[in-house]
């Protein structure tokens, strides 16, 4: 996969950063209020294709729900892997690309 095909690539290097055995992505289910799912992650919403994006390649998986019945998704080996890389990949750019990435996506 190259950096092309990820996500608002800035920001959900972000959400791998936050992401830990105590603060797992939440996954919202609901289509009874008419806003469908929502992903939140310390109580701040995580855009739907950041969240969709780390499922479908399998960087999170389901790991239990919270007292309230959210959906608990923890990082993976391959999702701990990928930040890893991704931090890397941050470290190594220059601060006008990070600037250019941070607005441009």
């Amino acid at each position: 996969m190259d950096h092309a095909t990820v996500p608002l690539r800035a920001e959900t290097l972000q959400v791998l950063r936050l992401i830990s055995e105590f603060e797992p992505l939440l996954l919202l289910r609901g289509d009874d209020d008419g806003y469908g799912s929502r992903w939140t992650l310390s109580g701040q919403q995580v855009q739907p294709a950041i969240a969709q994006f780390l499922m479908e390649f399998g960087f999170v998986a389901d790991s239990g729900k919270t007292e309230f019945g959210a959906i608990k998704l923890a990082l993976t080996e391959k999702g701990s892997e990928f930040r890893e890389n991704g931090i890397r990949w941050w470290s190594e750019l220059s601060l006008v690309q990070k600037l250019k990435i941070t607005l441009l996506g």
